[in-house]
C-alpha cells in the first residue's frame, strides 16, 4: 500500500542509527495525531508490570488500533516519541527493540527518551507518534 510519507536520509549524519533524520508528508495528506500508547489492556489494568519489552509490545498493540481506527498503519507514521521510565540505557534499549521491530522497514524520525515517571501505576513504556494518509 502506498504511503503518503516520505523519509529523509543524509549522508552527511551517521548512517549506523536505526531511524530516519526527517519525513515529509504532503498538503493534501490528512495528518493523525495519536495520544501516548500506554501499556493498558481494554479494561485499562497496566500490562507486563516490572517488564519493558512487555510494556512496549503492548504499547506497539494499542498504537496499531488507534491507527486502524484512523485509517492508518504503521507505515503512515511520520515520526515516533518513545518514553521510558528508567535512568538505565539498557532498559531504553530493551523497549527500542521492541518498537523498531514492529515497524520493519519503515523507520521514521524517533526520539528515545528516559523520564522518571509515566502516568498510570506501573507503567514503564508509553509511544506517541504522528501519522499521514492520503484519504
Amino acid at each position: 500500500m502506498p504511503t503518503a510519507v516520505t523519509l529523509i536520509r543524509s549522508p552527511s549524519l551517521a548512517g549506523s542509527v536505526e531511524y530516519a533524520y526527517a519525513a515529509t508528508a504532503p498538503a493534501d495528506a490528512r495528518l493523525i495525531f495519536l495520544a501516548g500508547a500506554c501499556p493498558l489492556d481494554r479494561e485499562g489494568a497496566t500490562v507486563g508490570a516490572g517488564d519493558y519489552a512487555a510494556q512496549a509490545e503492548q504499547c506497539v498493540a494499542n498504537l496499531r488500533t488507534a491507527l486502524d481506527e484512523a485509517g492508518a498503519g504503521l507505515h503512515d507514521v511520520v515520526s515516533t516519541r518513545v518514553l521510558v521510565a528508567s535512568t538505565r540505557q539498557a532498559d531504553l534499549v530493551t523497549a527500542w527493540r521492541v518498537v523498531r521491530e514492529a515497524f520493519g522497514d519503515h523507520d521514521p524520525p524517533s526520539t528515545l527518551l528516559g523520564v522518571t515517571v509515566l502516568g498510570y501505576d506501573a507503567q514503564l513504556v508509553e509511544i506517541e507518534a504522528v501519522a499521514a494518509v492520503r484519504d
